[in-house]
């Protein structure tokens, strides 16, 4: 029996993570700046969750500075390359080397620098908002994808005023199909851009929901080993699919997936709709997918950023594993969470300690946040559990 002291620590250590908005990083406490309730900020995910899942083997160095051409950086431009044409230098190209990897460097040290000094707030001249002209804002908004114009009119009634005539629900419609393809309602929609707010607020993390629509795919031979086995695997799950699974790629290299898994019978889960992002290395099937939820759960192994503490996705992935096999397991382990090594330890303790409160909140998160396409959008106020 779990004595009052346990309980009210218990309190204490989910009371952060029972938050619609997180007051600071999970990492580094607000050390590097403001992580505008998101569980990560921007310095922490640039470094712990690197974009690009393949950079994890080693091939590029952490730290390269690369032209758009695709050099290594070294080449002078066209016009400098002109100029020094006309009026070559009497000294030898050794020095001008030197003084480039010099210059990098330098500049990887003021980095470094930054990232160890904690930031000054940034100062924003009381009124500028109001100031902009419409003319200026309304260029300013044709250039910012569907996440910017989405929190551009949560700036003021002004901003959201001049976003309404420029943005009818049919675009939120388009928008919400490109970044949820697997969100299918099962009621007639009204305000598609209400669907889009409770579907962006339904995601852990809004810097993976953003990347995800911005990866860039690598060269791929098309006749690999790679690609006739992620073709054989989406053939199987398109003809055969696993119950309450649905996964297609994002891309025509197959290196972005999403994902759906429904919320198993019987678990506090059930009915809900849990969204997921994959990415494939270009060393698949040699190397395990990268899986992360996209939608909001509450559950020991899985963590307030939506990694998935899945043994087999991590250390013991082996080659006769597939897409599906992974989801089959992440779906199981919806109804038998491993609490001995949790991702998140305060949930553990508690599923452990007091089932019946943990069905509880896991119910009402899924009614909230995995409901969107059965139930009408709702309000409810987990603040207060």
């Amino acid at each position: 029996m779990a004595t009052s002291m346990q309980i009210c620590n218990l309190s204490n250590n989910l009371e952060e993570f029972l938050q619609s908005e997180y007051s600071a990083c999970m990492f580094c406490q607000g050390f590097y700046g403001k992580s505008f309730g998101q569980p990560v900020c921007s310095t922490c995910h640039l470094f712990l969750f690197s974009s690009d899942i393949n950079r994890d083997e080693g091939e590029e160095d952490i730290y390269t500075e690369k032209a758009d051409s695709g050099d290594s950086g070294n080449e002078e431009p066209e016009m400098a390359q002109d100029f020094c044409d006309h009026n070559p230098l009497p000294t030898s190209s050794t020095p001008v080397r030197a003084s480039q990897v010099s210059h990098k460097m330098d500049k990887l040290a003021e980095r470094i620098g930054m990232l160890t000094l904690p930031r000054e707030r940034d100062h924003v001249p009381e009124g500028l908002v109001d100031s902009l002209p419409p003319e200026v804002l309304l260029v300013v908004f044709k250039y910012l994808d569907d996440i910017s114009l989405w929190t551009a009119g949560m700036v003021c009634p002004r901003w959201q005023q001049l976003l309404q005539g420029e943005t009818n629900d049919s675009k939120w419609r388009e928008f919400t199909k490109l970044r949820w393809p697997l969100f299918n309602p099962h009621y007639k929609v009204k305000k598609w851009k209400t669907i889009y707010t409770k579907l962006l607020e339904s995601s852990p993390c809004r810097h993976c929901l953003e990347s995800m629509m911005l990866q860039s795919t690598p060269p791929i031979e098309e006749n690999s080993w790679r690609h006739r086995r992620l073709r054989s695997e989406l053939k199987t799950l398109k003809s055969d699919p696993p119950e309450g699974i649905r996964a297609e790629p994002l891309d025509r290299h197959c290196c972005h997936w999403q994902a759906s898994i429904t919320g198993p019978q019987g678990s506090p889960y059930e009915g809900g709709l849990f969204l997921l992002y994959l990415q494939i290395p270009d060393s698949y099937p040699m190397r395990p997918p990268k899986v992360q939820f996209i939608t909001k759960i509450f559950h020991p192994n899985i963590s307030r950023h939506g990694d998935v503490g899945l043994d087999s996705i991590h250390y013991n992935w082996s080659l006769a594993l597939t897409i599906s096999k992974v989801l089959i397991s992440i779906q199981s382990l919806l109804t038998d969470p491993y609490c001995d090594v949790c991702m998140e330890p305060a949930i553990g303790s508690l599923y452990s300690k007091n089932r019946q409160e943990f069905d509880r909140i896991s119910r009402l998160w899924t009614w909230k946040y995995a409901m969107h396409d059965f139930l009408m959008p709702m309000e409810i106020d987990l603040n207060g559990l």
